[in-house]
């Protein structure tokens, strides 16, 4: 069983993230491999992987929280890289980060804007 829910979770991961999420568990590896573990299957495995919501929807809900958060700047990284390989458009992605003005502030908005200014710009997008 769990290692159905970690191989589920990581083509998950593989599919969302790709090498940006593959490169979050390498570096787990050296300082805490059971919390990578714990991340492929619990998060890509079991949640990741409900039928609720497509893809989309999942990573349009994630990097929302990421930028409200406003401490995440690394993993909010690489979930617009998620977004962006689901489906979401650049243009979807910004009115997240401005919608996030609202509910989150400014300060978390403006952030969420030059996160995806840099995503962009490694993409070429």
């Amino acid at each position: 069983m769990e290692q159905e829910r970690y191989m589920r979770g990581w083509a998950k991961l593989k599919e969302i993230d790709g090498e940006q999420g593959e490169r979050v568990i390498a570096s787990l590896a050296g300082i805490a491999p059971d919390f990578g573990r714990l991340l492929i299957e619990f998060g890509f495995g079991d949640i990741y992987s409900r039928p609720g919501l497509d893809l989309r929807s999942r990573e349009i809900a994630t990097i929302a929280a990421l930028c409200a958060l406003g401490t995440a700047a690394p993993q909010l990284r690489v979930h617009l890289h998620g977004a962006l390989n689901v489906g979401c458009s650049r243009e979807e992605i910004v009115e997240v980060m401005m919608q996030m003005a609202l509910y989150a502030g400014f300060p978390a908005a403006l952030n969420g804007l030059f996160a995806a200014k840099e995503v962009f710009a490694e993409r070429g997008a």
